[in-house]
Parts: structure tokens; sequence; C-alpha cells
């Protein structure tokens, strides 16, 4: 029996069109992966990480998350950066939000959302500590801003991380890099310096 029948066939398309390309895609993916890249990213369904990257199927390990956080009680992203870093030896980890963020907006909003806004907590510290240059913005920008803060200090606290720390401390090179994300046009930018070491 086939369950959603149209994503079945779009998939069965996707296969066929890379078949076609590469005869031996399937199977050379299915001897493993080695990307050098780590993606902290988004949820968010409109920023698909291997597509707005251009890369192919087993070039990016990707863990996505409410407004891409890096929180150090989140064993699911700390699991997944140690696997990546000690396992598959990335040599890059991307930290990337998008503008226009509806968990970063929440976080800042009034409103009660439920369950989430325990996670986007982290978000609204954020805020709070530049409170003063983002409360003279208007509504748009000042959320874009904190999209941009948002993703700088997630890469911090992916610094201060024990996996990271490690990894340094045995020489590894792992690189950090703060990156945003335009819905409107497309564009990847970078926030902020790489981060290559302890500060």
């Amino acid at each position: 029996m086939k369950t959603l029948p149209d994503l079945i066939e779009n998939n069965r398309q996707w296969a066929a069109g890379i078949t076609a390309e590469n005869p031996q895609f399937f199977e050379t993916l299915a001897k493993g992966q080695s990307p050098k890249y780590l993606w902290i990213g988004c949820a968010d369904s409109r920023v698909p990480a291997n597509q707005i990257t251009g890369l192919q199927p087993g070039e990016l390990f990707v863990h996505r998350n409410i407004a891409n956080q890096v929180v150090h009680s989140d064993l699911n992203m700390l699991s997944v950066l140690q696997y990546a870093v000690d396992a598959l030896k990335v040599e890059h980890v991307i930290v990337c939000g998008h503008y226009n963020c509806g968990g970063v907006r929440a976080s800042i909003s009034p409103a009660k959302n439920g369950l989430v806004d325990n996670w986007l907590r982290h978000i609204e510290d954020i805020a709070e500590v530049h409170w003063d240059n983002l409360q003279a913005l208007d509504e748009d920008a000042r959320v874009d801003r904190l999209c941009e803060l948002n993703v700088v200090q997630q890469a911090k606290n992916l610094s201060r991380t024990t996996v990271i720390e490690d990894a340094w401390d045995r020489g590894q090179s792992v690189e950090i890099h703060s990156w945003i994300y335009g819905l409107k046009d497309g564009h990847l930018n970078t926030v902020a310096e790489p981060i290559s070491g302890p500060k």
C-alpha cells in the first residue's frame, strides 16, 4: 500500500532523474557518507539546506530545530554535533538562520504560544541584552536584526560546547560559520567572522 501517492511518485521521478544523470549515484551513496559540513538550521520548510547550498545527498549533515538554536542541554543537537565532529570529521559547522523567522518573531511577541515558549526563552534573553538597539527599529526590522543576533549567539554557544572544545584541544580543524538566509532573494550571507578556535 502506498500512502501519500503524490510524494511517492515525486520520489520515483527524482530517483529516476538522478540515475539517468549518474547510474552509480545510489550505489556510491549507499557505501557511506563523508560530508565536510554540518548545518544547524531552522526547521522552517522554506529553508532546505541541500538545495540552497547546491550540495548533493551525502555532502551536508543536517540538524534542524525551531529558530536554529544551540542549547547546551539539547541532547539531540549535541548528539548530532558529536557524531558529525568525532565520527564524520566535518571541517565546518554552519549555524544558519533566516530572515522573518517565526520562532524569533514569537520570542518577542506578547502572545502565548504554548510549550514552544520555553524553547524560545533563549532568544528572548538575546533580545533583552540588545533591547536598547532593537526597540528603535520597526517590527519587521527588529525581527530581522534579532534573527542575525540569534545566529551570532548560537555560533558562540556552539564554540563553548564540550564537543567543539574537545576537538580543538586535540588539534582538529573545525570552523564555525554564522549565516543568514533571505527568503525574499534566496541568498545566503555571513553575519559574523568564522570561529576557528577558543577565544
